[in-house]
């Protein structure tokens, strides 16, 4: 049976609606993915819809929750959204990227990655050919987990794709078409608030309901990854007491557990996971610093202690001995209550009555 117009013609763009183009065609486990449906501040659903006050009507072409669009050649094609946005046709949209970037210039007679085929050829269309296409004509780009932003896993030395994040790929210095900036949301996973927040503030700023973006040097929201997680961390204060766990289960500072906490930009112990639960070091784990650029290369072996916190650690040990007596000393007066309350016919709490002045 011949195919109807409908289902030929292919999708049709408003020009009042963002779309959200989500390519997870890099090396990847989805595990971005699957951490943003965790979202809570705010949800998926929150965005999906519309639900919050001044959002712009939005389109999500995301592969884990597209539940409008259909098998390719279909009525609401998913691919020919990609195909639209390559061609210029798309207008505003936003383009996520999930997972690391490979070097297609050393496949050999294959490709690393790939997402669809190319309509002109019927061959698999790689990640780099999307990358090439999209970014021209993309409002802007997010980089969603750390194998996006920085290679993550797939980066480490001795891989053999040449794998690396968007902003090896494109240039630290590149600018979409309205000037923003390649922005990074670290993490393996990334937290799913963060991402699901830095997704919102691009949707306002790219409706002008927001300023630039504030980014730091390894192109992070600041005001995500401004604290490291021992700034924001439950057990801080045991490290600063010279107070150190030497085996799991136990609520001392684990830097000599392999915490890299002290010096990692994180907010996860600060924020917790899933609606403020959970959490790396809030549950027990140690921080191995996922969220940095050196990730996994700088923070290996994991599980030992890093060699800087030796000398932090022995120092603190020293002193926190000290810190801790003074501090019981105060304590101990702050435990009991002053001497004037108590019953009895005479005032003692110092007051002066205004009458015998």
């Amino acid at each position: 049976m011949a195919a109807t117009q409908a289902e030929t013609a292919g999708p049709e763009a408003d020009p009042g609606e963002i779309h959200l183009l989500w390519l997870n065609a890099g090396l990847s486990c989805d595990g971005d993915s699957v951490a943003l449906t965790n979202a809570t501040q705010p949800s998926v659903e929150e965005i999906a819809l519309g639900a919050l006050p001044g959002l712009p009507p939005i389109q999500v072409h995301w592969p884990l929750i597209d539940f409008e669009c259909g098998p390719q050649g279909g009525a609401d094609d998913f691919l020919e959204w990609f195909h639209r946005a390559a061609r210029g046709e798309l207008g505003t949209f936003l383009l996520v990227i999930e997972g690391s970037i490979p070097n297609e210039n050393i496949n050999g007679d294959g490709y690393w990655a790939a997402f669809g085929n190319d309509p002109a050829t019927g061959q698999p269309r790689t990640t780099n050919e999307w990358i090439d296409m999209l970014a021209p004509h993309a409002t802007g780009i997010v980089a969603a987990g750390t194998c996006a932003t920085y290679g993550g896993i797939h980066a480490m030395e001795g891989n053999p794709t040449g794998a690396m994040g968007l902003p090896d790929y494109l240039g630290w210095d590149w600018t979409s078409r309205a000037g923003l900036p390649i922005v990074c949301v670290p993490g393996c996973p990334t937290h799913p608030d963060n991402l699901a927040e830095t997704l919102v503030y691009l949707l306002y700023q790219a409706t002008g309901q927001a300023p630039m973006i504030p980014l730091d040097d390894a192109l992070r929201p600041t005001w995500l990854f401004g604290q490291t997680v021992h700034e924001g961390c439950d057990r801080a204060g045991y490290y600063e007491q010279g107070q150190f766990a030497t085996e799991y289960g136990t609520p001392e500072c684990i830097v000599k557990l392999g915490c890299w906490g002290p010096v990692v930009r994180c907010n996860v112990p600060k924020r917790g996971w899933t609606n403020g639960v959970g959490g790396c070091p809030n549950v027990g784990g140690i921080c191995i610093g996922c969220t940095m650029p050196g990730f996994p290369d700088k923070f290996m072996p994991f599980m030992d202690e890093p060699p800087g916190s030796k000398v932090s650690t022995a120092a603190s040990g020293a002193y926190g001995k000290l810190v801790r007596g003074l501090r019981g000393l105060t304590e101990n007066t702050l435990d009991h209550e002053p001497s004037w309350r108590h019953a009895g016919r005479e005032l003692t709490t110092g007051h002066i009555p205004h009458w015998r002045a």
